[in-house]
């Protein structure tokens, strides 16, 4: 075609767009469900990825609702950057986005001030079939003249009023008269013109091809997928009109795509981003439900639609003659029209002007001279409101603008664009200058060769006037996406996405800016971008109104470790209790929300049961019993155990019940959680949680308390469940303690008790804690970042600012690790310390320790008091005290005449009970017996009753019991615990005893050590000779070494106490006194032990004691009764405990020889316990008190040293190595020679002077009888050898020789026990000394033939002297 400067003018690719007549504009609702259903037909199949954009190695999350990153990003990122640069394509599609794109601007509604979209043609279609077609084209003609100039229809908008018409003649070629359609179109062609008018043969009827031989549709790739006017159902009349819009196809394709999906993975919005504001637009709502059925069903309609087959009758030659058809209508109809509408247009303006030459021709002048500055956007009103007539001039300058570029006339189109630009902005008619602007920009953009640069202002002033001026946002949202695409061809990506950014909502996408980089920074260790970028979220989200993203952006600013300053936090914090307060007023009654902070170590949470500990009061000191002070020790926690079930055992007659489990009072991470722990009713529950506040801010919680739910027993229903956070409402069922402030320094751990008072049996669950989150300080931002409008809190109490919240314990149980399925998977099991069950209420001790030491003497005695006080509703009974020290305490004996009262007015108000003894009884023995069972000991004498009046105590009465105290022999730090035991007189089911613990701490110093040996006495004279006798050998040394103020000890009396031996008397008695020791001196005492007379022995059962005192002073201390005897009968049972323990350590023997050892073994055993009393002189604080005591020694062996506690065993000096062979452990079967030689005691009795007259008589004879004793309790065979035998030369030098007349050999068999005298003679020559101790004796068991007989032991040097008279 040729411009108005008659130049030829080519256009290349030129589109047409031909569509029905619809006479109402589409809804602004129903354009939107028509984009929406365009964006989601552009998803992924089911099952894709359908937010994540994958470039290179990179997962890109690009959903706007995706505050929290959760897609995971990798390290090298440059690669994808640098590998998307070298590409081909310079940017990612993104399908959905592109398929709107085309939808939006087709889909644009035509408007007054421009006419791009407006119709140029109109194609009237009639029938050769008609029967008067001619007539028919007459109506469609005038048809159309009403629809364009009548004020009925305002739509659709025509061009020009001389709309070109355009005359067609369809006729069938398989039905129709052929003669008959070619006379009627030369008809039309006399009517109309040539170029006006077309005959267009076609065929309608289907044809017998086969399925191979279908044609394709050929209207696939002209229809749209989904148009906006197929969705409408509005026809005016039963004919059809057809119209021509033209449009140019480079608008679309100016990313140097096509309008097909490219590489990349499409979106996934179901609002778009670019989804206008539903607000600014009052008549563009639609039904919301309707929409969603849309977005529903738009995959089947989609599927249907593909299934529509079009042009199916369509013959090879009709598609040749539609082809045809649409030239001949271009070349000869459109286009010449075109041609003559631009210089009717171009010689309006220049008659308009006044000028001399075309406007094409004078825009040069225009631009090219002095420019007249415009004014600025801001300084124009809004008039755009104005509206010009359809003949105004301006109009005309905008037509032919329109009409230029369409047909490709770019330079001619920007002038003109620009011409009228000026004209409306004269006039203020912002609208029609924005839409000249835009356009301006665009021709300038599509010039060929690009005579000028793009001038993107004018976009931006026509964006800035659409959205703000006119308050278009569809028009500025088309200028948007123009500008956008004209950016990215040019490669300046941020502009068309600041341009993007800017019509949608600015903080939107700025948010989703920021989401998208927490993606890329999250988990890199740039803890400080993180921060930032987290508080721009919360901030961008709380001013949108997202506040439940904002809590979660600020959320995580708190509980990551943050690396900012104190004040920055702190500034972090205010912002967050802020948001979280708005976020909690919008649902008050809704349930409390969890708040991060701080921390709770749910692992570290302890529960204990039970009251607190009262503290001492003066000399009154309370059990230890346990505390949430105390740290949990696994060792400490064994032995408890160990006692209660000691206890428990013999309560049950020696069997531990299946179903006990040992007490626990206070639950941790170690103790056994696995059962639902039992609590007593009115018994309060505390909760000890560990908080810790990883800020470098304090924490003010206020109004803490535990979150609980109770279900009353008997109530199986859930809704008898009470779920309470205060002590409100239920303070019936369970009372709950609130602290008023809790504060918690920067970066402190902390711990808070919480109690709970159950006041009725039921299951207690303790859910969590809630409080009130603030903070002390005031608000400053800092680092350029203001607090958020109103949380400005320095104007008032710094506390105000805080939210109410909770957080919840929840506790893992321990890994499961017993069977195999268990050791092959992770399982957990349960942790049930927090859900107790409330049983009824049982009695409740308490223990008090009154003149308790902290210090004692080793053996010292001391006399103590212990008040028991229940404090509960109920009487308790069957009170026991359980130690693995027994030894170490006493209540006294089972009868009062065995224990003594309170200190009476004896000598130094001793803790013994004394008697004052007969000033004539001198060294005498005092004999007295009792037994181990008048003391309370059984088989397990480390259970001890205590004896309560009655054996009950009452609720809330008391009683004060004597307790005897004997310090340990081993001086050092003893920790002595006592388990007391005691139970319900109402039996029950849940709970059948209570324990109460007490560690007692006592610091025991040096003071004397005992040892003793025991050996048997030569004498077998009258009646004790029956029995033999012993000699005993005490050496008490004192080892003190005046630390303690210790002067001097005083030996006040030693007794003993055997079942077949007593002390007879004091050998080397000198005088009546005691016996003083100062430090480090040594005593020696020797005593004459003898069997009980028979019928002591006969007289008392094997558990009786028989007790014998000799005294060193004036007062007798009862050694049978308490303390005395109750402390010797607990450490000889503890010692017979030790080697009971040692035997069984050891391997096992045979018994085939067992009973000969035995009887062999037993001849050198004795039975035989001393107790060495004393006092103690002290002077402390200038004043000298009288301390007493005793001690021990245990003598179970024939001369072996025994001592009153256990030697330390010296660590041998460094040698040389050795190599040796270990030696055989095992117990030996034989007796040792030692044994062997103590079967047979001998004694000679004879004259200690004899006179001979040798001068007469030459040989002196002289009688001596041999006393043989059988000490075992079998028949022994004996040997007699009267033979000398010389052990040196000088024997027979020194006591000279003699001779035993008779026999020189005698074989006897004595009997059990049997004392058997042999006559013998002795011959002496001279006068002179002689030895009578040289008969030697062997001797053997009778019935064992494997043991050879064994010298007995010989007898002390029997010496007699022969006189001559």
């Amino acid at each position: 075609m040729r411009d108005p400067n008659n130049q030829l003018h080519i256009i290349k690719n030129l589109k047409i767009s031909v569509s029905n007549i619809v006479t109402q504009p589409p809804l602004p609702g129903a354009i939107r469900k028509h984009l929406s259903d365009v964006v989601s037909i552009s998803q992924p199949a089911e099952g894709l990825v359908a937010n994540v954009i994958t470039a290179g190695d990179y997962d890109l999350n690009i959903s706007d609702q995706s505050i929290k990153a959760s897609v995971p990003w990798y390290s090298n990122w440059k690669d994808t950057l640098m590998e998307l640069k070298e590409s081909t394509l310079y940017s990612a599609t993104t399908p959905w986005f592109e398929s709107y794109r085309e939808s939006f601007l087709q889909s644009m509604p035509a408007s007054d001030h421009e006419f791009l979209n407006h119709y140029l043609a109109c194609m009237l279609v009639a029938s050769s079939s008609e029967p008067e077609p001619v007539e028919q084209f007459l109506k469609l003609s005038q048809e159309q003249h009403r629809i364009q100039h009548s004020s009925d229809y305002s739509y659709p908008k025509w061009f020009i009023p001389n709309t070109l018409k355009y005359y067609v003649l369809l006729h069938d070629v398989s039905a129709g008269d052929e003669q008959r359609a070619d006379s009627l179109y030369e008809e039309m062609k006399q009517r109309y013109g040539t170029q006006g008018c077309y005959l267009l043969k076609i065929n309608s009827r289907t044809s017998n091809r086969s399925s191979d031989e279908q044609i394709p549709d050929p209207w696939s790739q002209y229809l749209q997928k989904n148009s906006i006017q197929n969705q409408e159902s509005y026809e005016d009349g039963p004919y059809t009109i057809t119209s021509n819009k033209n449009a140019d196809s480079s608008m679309l394709s100016l990313d140097g795509l096509d309008n097909e999906v490219k590489d990349g993975l499409p979106n996934n919005f179901k609002a778009h981003p670019l989804q206008l504001d539903q607000s600014s637009d009052p008549a563009s709502n639609f039904d919301g439900a309707d929409h969603i059925k849309s977005m529903l069903s738009i995959h089947e309609t989609k599927k249907m639609n593909t299934g529509i087959l079009h042009g199916a009758c369509l013959t090879l030659t009709d598609h040749d003659r539609i082809r045809q058809f649409i030239q001949e209508f271009t070349f000869r109809g459109l286009l010449p029209h075109i041609e003559k509408t631009i210089r009717q247009l171009n010689d309006q303006l220049i008659s308009r002007k006044g000028l001399s030459r075309s406007l094409f021709s004078a825009t040069k002048k225009w631009f090219s001279g002095s420019k007249v500055p415009e004014k600025s956007i801001n300084e124009l009103k809004n008039t755009s409101g104005l509206l010009y007539p359809p003949e105004a001039p301006e109009l005309q300058i905008r037509k032919m603008a329109d009409l230029c570029f369409l047909v490709q006339h770019y330079d001619l189109a920007y002038s003109c664009y620009h011409t009228a630009k000026k004209d409306f902005l004269n006039d203020q008619a912002m609208l029609y200058a924005a839409g000249a602007l835009e356009m301006a920009a665009v021709s300038a953009f599509l010039q060929p060769g690009a005579p000028r640069p793009y001038p993107a202002h004018y976009m931006d002033t026509a964006i800035q006037t659409y959205r703000d001026i006119c308050k278009n946002m569809v028009l500025a949202e088309r200028c948007v996406l123009l500008s956008a695409e004209i950016l990215k061809s040019q490669s300046k990506y941020s502009e068309a996405a600041a341009l993007l950014i800017r019509l949608t909502s600015e903080k939107k996408h700025a948010l989703r800016c920021y989401c998208q980089a927490m993606q890329v920074y999250k988990g890199k260790g740039w803890s400080l971008a993180e921060d930032h970028i987290n508080f721009t979220i919360g901030r961008q989200s709380f001013t949108l109104r997202q506040l439940d993203n904002a809590v979660s952006a600020f959320k995580h600013i708190l509980i990551n470790e943050s690396k900012q300053p104190a004040a920055q936090q702190g500034a972090f914090l205010r912002e967050y209790l802020y948001v979280y307060k708005n976020v909690s007023q919008l649902s008050p009654d809704g349930p409390l929300p969890q708040l991060p902070l701080p921390y709770i170590n749910s692992l570290a949470t302890r529960v204990f049961f039970g009251h607190d500990r009262r503290p001492a009061e003066g000399e009154k000191q309370a059990a230890t019993h346990i505390s949430l002070d105390q740290e949990y020790d696994s060792e400490s926690s064994q032995q408890w155990r160990e006692l209660e079930e000691q206890v428990v055992a013999v309560i049950n007659k020696g069997i531990i019940p299946s179903n006990f489990h040992p007490t626990q009072y206070c639950l941790n991470s170690y103790t056994d959680n696995s059962r639902f722990p039992l609590a007593v009713v009115e018994e309060p529950i505390t909760v000890e949680v560990a908080f810790r506040n990883p800020l470098k801010v304090p924490l003010l919680l206020t109004e803490l308390s535990l979150l609980w739910k109770f279900q009353p027993k008997g109530s199986n229903s859930k809704d008898n469940e009470e779920t309470k956070e205060l002590v409100t409402c239920g303070h019936e069922m369970i009372g709950t303690e609130v602290i008023s402030e809790f504060l918690i320094n920067s970066e402190e751990i902390k711990v808070a008790r919480l109690k709970l008072f159950p006041h009725h049996i039921g299951e207690l669950h303790i859910l969590g804690v809630v409080y009130n989150l603030g903070t002390i300080q005031s608000s400053v931002g800092l680092d350029g970042i203001g607090c958020i409008p109103g949380c400005h809190t320095g104007k008032h109490p710094s506390n105000i600012m805080s939210v109410r919240g909770r957080q919840d314990l929840e506790i893992q149980g321990p890994r499961l690790n017993n069977t195999k399925e268990e050791k092959t998977s992770i399982k957990y099991g349960p942790d049930r310390r927090l859900d107790p069950i409330i049983t009824e209420e049982m009695p409740l001790l308490e223990v008090f320790f009154i003149n308790f030491p902290t210090g004692l003497l080793c053996g010292e005695i001391r006399k103590a008091y212990v008040e028991f006080v229940n404090v509960s509703k109920c009487p308790l009974t069957g009170l026991k005290v359980v130690s693995k020290r027994p030894e170490f305490f006493t209540f006294g004996g089972n009868t009062e005449a065995l224990t003594p009262l309170s200190p009476s007015a004896s000598e130094n108000c001793s803790a013994y009970k004394t008697v004052v003894a007969d000033s004539t009884s001198g060294a005498t023995a005092l004999t007295s017996s009792a037994s181990s069972v008048d003391f309370g000991l059984g088989s397990q004498p480390e259970v001890i009753h205590v004896p309560l009046p009655d054996s009950v105590l009452l609720p809330g009465a008391s009683v004060q019991l004597p307790m005897w105290l004997r310090g340990p022999d081993e001086e050092g730090v003893h920790e002595i615990n006592f388990l007391f035991y005691y139970e319900s007189i109402k039996k029950q089911s849940n709970i059948c005893h209570r324990v109460l613990r007490h560690t007692a701490v006592i610091c025991t110093s040096r003071s004397l050590n005992v040892r003793a040996t025991v050996c048997r006495s030569n004498t077998l004279e009258g009646e004790e000779g029956r029995g033999g006798n012993m000699l005993v050998f005490v050496d008490v040394e004192n080892i003190n070494t005046s630390e303690a103020g210790v002067k001097e000890f005083h030996i006040v009396q030693v007794s003993s106490n055997s079942k077949h031996w007593k002390l007879q008397k004091s050998v080397n008695l000198s005088e009546n006194k005691d016996s003083k020791l100062a430090s480090r001196e040594k005593g020696k005492l020797c005593f004459k032990a003898v069997r009980c007379k028979n019928f002591e022995a006969a007289a008392q059962s094997s558990e009786k004691y028989t007790f014998v005192d000799i005294i060193f002073g004036n007062e007798q201390i009862i050694s049978s009764a308490s303390p005395c005897a109750d402390f010797f009968f607990r450490s000889l049972s503890s010692e017979l405990k030790k080697t009971h323990a040692q035997y069984n350590s050891l391997a096992t023997e045979k018994q085939s020889s067992d009973d000969a050892v035995r009887l062999i073994k037993k001849c050198s055993e004795v039975d035989l316990n001393i107790v060495v009393l004393w006092k103690a002189y002290v002077v402390e604080d200038n004043k000298q008190l009288i301390l007493e005591g005793q001690h021990h020694v245990i003598l179970r062996t024939l001369g072996r040293e025994a001592f009153s506690f256990s030697q330390k065993q010296e660590p041998p000096e460094m040698g040389l190595l050795k190599f040796t062979r270990p030696e055989n452990t095992m117990v030996p079967t034989k007796p040792t020679v030692e044994q062997l030689s103590s079967l047979i005691k001998t004694s000679l009795q004879y004259p200690e002077s004899f006179n001979h007259p040798f001068h007469q008589k030459s040989l002196c004879l002289v009688p001596v009888t041999l006393l043989l004793s059988n000490c075992s309790q079998t028949d022994v065979d004996v040997i007699i050898d009267l033979r000398h035998k010389a052990t040196s030369p000088d024997a027979l030098e020194v006591h000279g020789s003699f001779t035993w007349l008779g026999q020189t050999q005698y074989k006897l068999q004595l009997k059990s026990q049997e004392i058997y005298s042999l006559q013998l003679k002795a011959c002496f020559v001279h006068a002179g000394v002689y030895n009578l101790g040289t008969p030697r004796v062997f001797a053997k068991l009778s019935d064992q033939v494997t043991l050879f007989e064994t010298s007995q032991q010989s007898s002390m040097p029997a010496l007699i002297i022969i006189s001559n008279v």
